[in-house]
């Protein structure tokens, strides 16, 4: 079964310093239709303002994705790390059970633009964890996350795989289906899987199928979600 998930039916969040698109309900948007998939909870892309940022904060039991697509995170957490995460970088921090942290965009001009993506674990209240990892500039599907530890890879503690496509127009990528579910993202630019075309915002919901290929009509980019 497919199921395109519209870039329109997508809620929206303006806050002065943040503005903020939502796929699954989040926050004061809620719509019963879109709760997440299998363990795959959240995607917000962020568009956080200069010298704003996110205050600290705390989370538990939940893996948490963050991908930069422009801009530069600020990063503290009371597990001791003080990081940067610069665009065409992916952090993921297993809240486990329980971290507090902060997110600012320290720069004087430019608007951070980011992806963060909630999964729930397999297990609660592991010891909380912190990676990182910058995606190698390349055209075609890159392996981002891995249910089991694997050098190069971000180790998640749930049964799910994650990738990032990158295409060019006429590009055909298949995408690996070895669970019961499937979720793609298109970040930016158009394609379709199958007869469902995709376009920016817009994703993929999949259910027991296998053998898929994306065809890509432009340049762009998208995320794929192997879950259970």
């Amino acid at each position: 079964m497919l199921t395109v998930h519209a870039n329109s039916n997508r809620g929206q969040a303006h806050y002065g310093w943040l503005d903020a698109r939502y796929s699954f309900s989040f926050a004061s948007w809620y719509d019963p239709r879109f709760m997440g998939v299998a363990s795959l909870r959240v995607i917000n892309e962020d568009k956080v303002k200069p010298l704003t940022g996110f205050a600290t904060h705390s989370h538990s039991n939940m893996e948490i994705l963050t991908y930069v697509l422009s801009g530069e995170i600020s990063h503290q957490d009371s597990m001791g790390n003080q990081t940067k995460i610069s665009a065409g970088e992916c952090q993921l921090m297993s809240a486990g059970s329980g971290i507090s942290h902060s997110e600012k965009n320290q720069h004087p001009s430019q608007t951070l633009h980011l992806l963060q993506i909630w999964l729930l674990p397999a297990e609660n209240n592991t010891e909380p964890r912190y990676q990182q990892i910058r995606l190698d500039d390349e055209w075609g599907i890159t392996q981002i996350v891995s249910t089991t530890e694997q050098q190069g890879l971000m180790h998640i503690k749930q049964d799910a795989a994650v990738y990032r496509l990158k295409f060019s127009a006429g590009q055909q990528i298949e995408l690996p289906s070895s669970r019961p579910y499937g979720y793609l993202h298109l970040i930016n630019g158009q394609g379709s899987v199958q007869d469902k075309a995709l376009t920016t915002g817009d994703a993929l919901i999949t259910k027991d199928e296998s053998n898929l290929t994306f065809s890509a009509f432009s340049e762009g980019e998208a995320l794929w979600f192997d879950l259970v």
